[in-house]
């Protein structure tokens, strides 16, 4: 049961909602695999050799339809991040205020995640991080965490 307070949504404790989780298809199996052990899978172009993320049927460099999935390192530098104090779903309460982080990879792609291991008032732009893994429903999910 949700109680109205202040705008925002409160959870009783006897509430257990579950987090939201995506949907693995036959496209993106390859990346939840990798990333089952705890490997970023980015698709990388053949022809120009540039990374695309997200997933991609075309490379935005070069138009090229010859795409492969290709380890990163993971390491990249914050590029932009805002503090989030609404709340959007129910099961993400206690995590209010959360950041909400683009993170230039050093292979070139940004990817919107979270930066999880320090407080939403440690993080600068520019900083380096790193990814990780968490768990959400059986569903190896990708954030960030200062290096």
């Amino acid at each position: 049961m949700l109680m109205q307070g202040r705008g925002i949504n409160f959870m009783n404790n006897q509430d257990q909602i579950s987090r939201p989780a995506p949907i693995v298809d036959e496209s993106s199996q390859p990346f939840f695999d990798a990333a089952a052990d705890a490997v970023l899978l980015l698709q990388r172009c053949n022809l120009c050799q540039a990374y695309l993320w997200p997933l991609r049927e075309v490379c935005t460099e070069c138009l090229s339809t010859d795409l492969s999935w290709a380890p990163a390192t993971g390491n990249g530098s914050v590029h932009s991040f805002v503090i989030m104090h609404r709340l959007f779903h129910p099961a993400f309460q206690e995590d209010v205020p959360y950041n909400l982080t683009v993170v230039e990879l050093d292979e070139g792609p940004r990817v919107t995640s979270i930066i999880k291991g320090i407080s939403n008032e440690e993080i600068r732009v520019g900083m380096r991080v790193s990814a990780n893994w968490h768990d959400v429903n059986g569903t190896p999910l990708l954030h960030f965490e200062a290096s």
